[in-house]
């Protein structure tokens, strides 16, 4: 089954008066980007927090956060009131230089600020916090596995679809391919006969005949096409991480529908080649967010 790069997963652990909050999110991306927020006192952790990412995620765009609220005690927060005036400082001065609107609520605004309501005085972060804090990411990191494989369920059963509807309008031509060869070769004896009024070698026209209708031939087109639309299928069946391999069959199948088109030289299988594109583009805007 494919997995979708679109997906969100959050987790919340507690541990002694302090509520860990882990939140993932990813988008579709060509290679892995990772964007983190740590707190403070899990940064030196930050490497291998990204290795964790990496092993179970492979592609996307991902925006990883991690922090802390404290739960509700006796013993009030302090507030950095230093670090607070630096922060009110750099934005009004922002504010000002660029005229950009300054916040409704200022105080709130500086109270959400990174590190305004942490201790001052140095934390050293303990094993046993770290384990705790750990399963919170793996356990928000599967979350957003699982998300992705619901999304990829969903995309798999629109892939197959639109594999369904361009195999109905690849049979679809197969009626006019008579008639089209007939008017073909309608079309050019009548063009001779009337531009020619001495007597020629029919046999030699024969042979020209066929030659050019060999030219205009689709039979291996779309032997070929229905086989990309097979390769696609089981790709999908063959797991996630096909996401790029998927994009090059679709490469494929767009050159055969194309040279099918151009070679087809009549206005319905045209229409039928149309709708064929119509489709396809549909697979491909959707296989870019396929991991």
């Amino acid at each position: 089954m494919i997995q979708s790069m679109t997906g969100y997963g959050k987790s919340t652990v507690t541990y002694n008066d302090k509520k860990i909050i882990v939140e993932i999110k990813s988008l579709n991306s060509k290679a892995l980007d990772v964007s983190a927020r740590i707190a403070p006192l899990y940064r030196e952790k930050e490497m291998e927090i990204r290795n964790m990412i990496s092993k179970s995620l492979e592609r996307g765009k991902v925006d990883f956060s991690l922090w802390i609220e404290k739960e509700a005690s006796d013993a009030a927060t302090p507030i950095n009131a230093a670090l607070l005036q630096n922060y009110y400082s750099q934005i009004k001065n922002i504010s000002e230089t660029c005229n950009i609107p300054l916040p409704s609520d200022w105080f709130a605004t500086l109270l959400r600020m990174p590190d305004v309501l942490t201790k001052v005085d140095m934390q050293v972060l303990e094993d046993e916090e770290w384990e705790v804090a750990k399963g919170a990411v793996e356990e928000a990191i599967n979350a957003l596995v699982n998300f992705r494989k619901q999304e990829g369920a969903a995309l798999e059963k629109k892939f197959n679809e639109k594999i369904d509807n361009i195999e109905r309008l690849l049979a679809s031509i197969e009626p006019f391919e008579k008639e089209r060869v007939a008017r073909i070769r309608e079309k050019i004896t009548d063009a001779l006969e009337k531009t020619i009024s001495v007597d020629y070698d029919k046999n030699r026209l024969e042979q020209e005949l066929i030659y050019y209708i060999e030219k205009l031939d689709i039979n291996e087109e779309k032997q070929r096409l229905a086989n990309h639309l097979k390769y696609f299928r089981e790709t999908m069946a063959g797991g996630h991480g096909q996401g790029k391999k998927l994009g090059f069959i679709a490469q494929e199948m767009g050159r055969e529908i194309n040279t099918t088109g151009s070679k087809s030289n009549h206005a319905e299988m045209q229409n039928i080649v149309v709708q064929m594109k119509d489709e396809l583009e549909q697979i491909k805007e959707q296989v870019l967010n396929v991991m």
